[in-house]
């Protein structure tokens, strides 16, 4: 039997700025068509001081997008780091190392959120109760152990759950 060849033919790669580049061609660029360049253009009417021309609506929109962003990259983080913390928690038997870098890898990603973000801790601490709930149900369907089996409320504290040593027995 022959091999099987193909012959792949690269793409062109695109010049970073096209002709068309508002930096270049000085054209505002419209937010629905094409996102990265109109971010582009957007930036810099701000290094201008080009108020007038900004598009305040949608860069609005944006900055509130990327709050709620950091916000739910928070809480998934720290929904994996319960999830697991649980599953170490409920089934010692099945303790693994993959199991110690989930937690350990999520519980990086929430402290590194609320050290860039300080003001996240105070949002984190407000939806860890509704986050072990959803952390619980997880934990209940992936073990296939009853939702009773895990208690109700936390019995780790936030501070317990982010300290980088802490696992429960």
């Amino acid at each position: 039997m022959e091999p099987i060849t193909a012959e792949v033919t690269a793409p062109k790669p695109t010049p970073l700025r096209s002709p068309e580049s508002p930096l270049v061609s000085g054209k505002p660029a419209d937010y629905n068509e094409d996102f990265c360049l109109w971010v582009e253009y957007q930036a810099k009417l701000l290094r201008e001081g080009s108020w007038q021309q900004l598009d305040i609506p949608n860069l609005l929109e944006e900055v509130e997008d990327m709050e709620i962003s950091q916000k739910h990259a928070t809480v998934s983080n720290l929904v994996v780091v319960l999830h697991h913390l649980l599953k170490y928690r409920f089934q010692p038997r099945r303790r693994s190392r993959s199991w110690r870098l989930s937690i350990f890898e999520h519980r990086t990603g929430v402290t590194v959120l609320i050290e860039d973000s300080p003001s996240l801790l105070r949002y984190v601490q407000a939806a860890f109760e509704r986050t072990y709930k959803h952390s619980r149900k997880l934990a209940s369907v992936e073990t296939g152990l009853k939702l009773s089996r895990f208690p109700e409320q936390c019995s780790w504290s936030l501070e317990q759950v982010l300290d980088a040593e802490f696992l429960p027995e």
